[in-house]
């Protein structure tokens, strides 16, 4: 049984429904250790012969036995590994791949090999060596001559050790001088033990093999052998074949777009721009939430919620908001303010809720007058202190003391004095508010107090005692003494948004007892106006990575429609239609990665400058750009760049092979 053996081969091609018979019933037998001359005339059927047995063309009648084995031509991955590891191609045009250096070239047929890395560099500079190129590895083809172009395909088509060497008029385009050595080469491939295949229509290169065989309009017109075949020896262990790894594919990727970088750089640019505005914005909402956050914090501990008596019905109250209803509350205060207070009872079922730890009650008026050295200034509230009230909001002096005020700084202290506005601590003050007996009717108060401190108008208590001095001074004026608000001290941050809703569920006489609400629910709803705000900004600005995303098509497009030849080259090589998709994905996926190291960059940059200038302002970095931020963008980009390489990939992996060799 022959080495290679081809049974009543037949190939037509179709014009509409009218066929063109191409190759009529060839039979041939092929040994290792021969030189054989496909010799006849243009259009004889030679290339087409050639790609049958070379595994590119499936369409066909009769079969393929190699080594005793059948091809399947109807198994993609079959021939794959056919090519891979049986094959090795040598053309009339070179087919070097031109953005790969003369070593890289070689090499792209190792990567399909079980070699190491370092054992796939020495066997492809052995075997330049051999072929007389060890001083040329690092030239580009379009650097060598057609003789040196050819010696490196031959080298390429040797570097995975295959058992059948298919040359397609390796000396059409070549010199005399050359022609000669490329044909010592071939001779010298077939005495080590390889069947040589050559396809030409020169008797004198037919001379040199040791078999010529004569197609004549699709059949063997002659089969005549010059002399014996090459003994073959015995093999040494044979370089295994595997599929090209994923590594491969990124490594190829990167040469590629490294050769293209100033073309890709710009759409890297685009799509770094793109992603960097997402970031921006999005460090901005962290920032600014970050900052409410603080200065919320510093004025008010969110785990003291503020708790006030709902005087509202519940078909009034149904879809608003507790901060709502407590203005119904204040303003019921001075009208009915009897209706508006807390009974020990009422506190009593606050301490009941889970996670409540302290209740304390307190007061609450509002329209008061706060009177020094003749100034009469208007305040807002006059309320109790408590322990809700962080002390970072004082400004000057401390907290207040039985029988001391706190004063607001800006509503207060700096229209007393703008520049020396400090003074006022230790100072006595007098405060006239208006309270309410237990049949609601007013009682004017005013009291003098001695100034502890002064704290940030954003308080919302513009003058405040503690609830003991408040009880007292209520007291003495024969007022209701009933508390008009409670701060309740949960155990757990985490707890506080849990025992708001208990509060907020309590019922009295079947309607609706407490209005509850935190700094909590504030930075919530505040947050969920920054990161709307945050949102939107940042998806209008990803309508520029949908353009990015077009940019990368378009140019995954011209990339495959640039490197039609190499496609059909590696495809010669033995690379599957998944090894020719994830090269062009691998591609993309590192413009997508490096465009998103570029918008990190730039976010990073931008946000260290904005935020050393906007420091000296807020003292606080108003830009933060997190690590989900950072995830995010990362993921963002690869999944933007993999989508946008998946058509034209489809596109390349779907050519067929022989057109695209035959592309120019």
């Amino acid at each position: 049984m022959a080495y290679l053996e081809l049974r009543d081969i037949k190939k037509s091609y179709f014009l509409g429904q009218e066929e063109f018979p191409v190759l009529k019933g060839i039979d041939l037998d092929f040994e290792l250790g021969e030189f054989v001359s496909v010799l006849g005339e243009s259009g004889g059927g030679k290339s087409t012969l050639m790609n049958i047995i070379g595994g590119l063309d499936r369409n066909f009648e009769g079969s393929v036995t190699i080594s005793g084995e059948k091809l399947n031509h109807r198994k993609e991955k079959m021939l794959d590994a056919y090519r891979r590891g049986t094959i090795g191609y040598i053309y009339q045009s070179y087919n070097l791949i031109s953005h790969l250096t003369v070593l890289d070239n070689v090499l792209i047929s190792l990567d399909m090999t079980t070699l190491s890395h370092s054992e796939r560099e020495a066997r492809a500079k052995e075997l330049l060596e051999r072929v007389g190129l060890g001083d040329q590895m690092k030239k580009h083809p379009n650097q060598l001559s057609g003789g040196q172009k050819q010696r490196v395909a031959i080298a390429r088509a040797l570097a995975p050790d295959p058992e059948v060497i298919i040359a397609d008029e390796p000396t059409g385009a070549l010199d005399s001088q050359n022609t000669v050595e490329v044909l010592e080469l071939l001779q010298e491939i077939a005495e080590d033990g390889k069947l040589v295949i050559a396809v030409t229509h020169s008797q004198d290169v037919a001379n040199h093999g040791t078999r010529i065989v004569h197609l004549a309009d699709g059949k063997v017109d002659g089969n005549s052998r010059i002399h014996d075949a090459y003994p073959v020896g015995q093999r040494t262990e044979k370089i295994q074949s595997k599929a090209m790894p994923l590594s491969a594919s990124f490594q190829n990727a990167w040469k590629h777009f490294s050769h293209n970088f100033w073309r890709n750089s710009l759409i890297m640019i685009g799509t770094a721009i793109g992603l960097f505005a997402v970031l921006l914005f999005s460090g901005i909402g962290n920032g600014v939430n970050a900052y409410i956050q603080k200065q919320v914090g510093d004025l008010a501990n969110p785990n003291y919620p503020t708790i006030m008596k709902n005087v509202v019905s519940n078909k009034e109250a149904k879809g608003k908001e507790s901060s709502e209803l407590m203005q119904s509350t204040m303003q019921t205060m001075m009208t009915d303010y009897k209706k508006a207070t807390m009974s020990q009872d009422y506190l009593n079922q606050i301490k009941d809720v889970k996670h409540v730890k302290k209740v304390t009650p307190g007061y609450m008026f509002t329209n008061v007058t706060v009177s020094y050295q003749g100034n009469d200034i208007q305040t807002p509230q006059y309320q109790s202190w408590t322990p809700a009230y962080s002390d970072s909001i004082i400004k000057a002096g401390h907290a207040p003391k039985d029988g001391e005020i706190v004063v607001d700084k800006k509503t207060f202290a700096q229209k007393v004095s703008a520049d020396n506005w400090k003074s006022i601590v230790g100072k006595d003050v007098d405060l006239t508010f208006v309270a309410y007996d237990e049949n609601n009717v007013p009682k004017p108060i005013t009291k003098t107090f001695k100034v502890a401190g002064v704290a940030e108008s954003q308080t919302g208590a513009m003058a405040a005692t503690t609830e003991a001095t408040m009880h007292q001074v209520l007291e003495e004026a024969g007022a209701n003494t009933d508390y008009t608000y409670a701060s309740v001290e949960i155990a757990d941050t985490k707890n506080v948004k849990a025992a708001v809703k208990d509060i907020n569920a309590i019922q009295a006489d079947g309607q609706k007892a407490f209005l509850a609400i935190s700094v909590g629910s504030i930075l919530d709803t505040i947050n969920t106006i920054v990161s709307l705000a945050t949102n939107v900004l940042a998806a209008i600005s990803g309508i520029s990575l949908i353009v990015s995303a077009l940019m990368i098509i378009v140019t995954m497009y011209m990339s495959v429609s640039e490197r039609t030849k190499e496609i059909g080259i590696l495809r010669a090589l033995g690379e599957s239609k998944r090894d020719i998709r994830r090269l062009f994905t691998s591609e993309s996926i590192i413009i997508g990665l490096l465009s998103a190291a570029l918008a990190l960059v730039m976010a990073y940059g931008l946000g260290f400058l904005l935020n050393t200038a906007l420091y000296k302002i807020a003292k606080f970095n108003m830009i933060q750009v997190s690590v989900s931020n950072v995830i995010f963008t990362i993921i963002v980009a690869l999944v933007i760049s993999f989508l946008a390489a998946l058509m034209p990939a489809r596109r390349a992996s779907r050519l067929n092979p022989i057109d695209a060799l035959a592309a120019d």
